[in-house]
């Protein structure tokens, strides 16, 4: 099995949210959360708020920690064949942007940051990041845990 540890950014502005267009270099592209892989040694809320500026353009602060989701994805639902189960552990945080301009990531796999009014969140081809988030945003549980997302549909992992 692989294993990730990530933090993401949910930053929500007068009833929207960023996303930002993950484009992988095979396979559809989908919407998903700012955020990525904490770098070996990295405080988690650090590398939040770098996977902002490196996806987005922008500077942010963390307002407040919503919670961690763990989840595995079957070797038959990953994106990558033949590869492994991967376990994958999120830690999600509520950021505010603070300064910086919207661009995409140089040399990377996401592109066109773009602040999405929440409704039309469920039409679009998204990671199950970004419901796990939103869920967190709206529901603040007190134990930082949600229930499973459905994988199907519009949603991918």
């Amino acid at each position: 099995m692989s294993f990730r540890l990530a933090a993401y950014a949910v930053c929500i502005e007068d009833g929207r949210v960023l996303l930002a267009r993950h484009v992988p270099p095979k396979g559809e592209t989908n919407w998903t959360l700012p955020g990525g892989r904490v770098e070996h040694a990295e405080d988690p809320f650090d590398a939040v708020i770098r996977e902002v500026a490196e996806e987005t353009g922008c500077d942010a602060v963390v307002e407040r920690l919503l919670g961690v989701d763990s989840r595995v994805i079957p070797a038959a639902e990953r994106t990558i064949p033949g590869g492994p189960e991967h376990q994958n552990v999120g830690i999600f945080y509520q950021v505010r942007i603070t300064g910086g301009h919207l661009r995409p990531e140089p040399n990377g796999e996401t592109a066109e940051p773009t602040w999405t009014p929440i409704p039309d969140v469920a039409r679009l081809r998204r990671s199950s990041l970004v419901d796990i988030g939103l869920t967190l945003s709206q529901t603040l549980p007190a134990t930082g845990h949600v229930a499973h997302v459905p994988v199907g549909g519009l949603i991918q992992h």
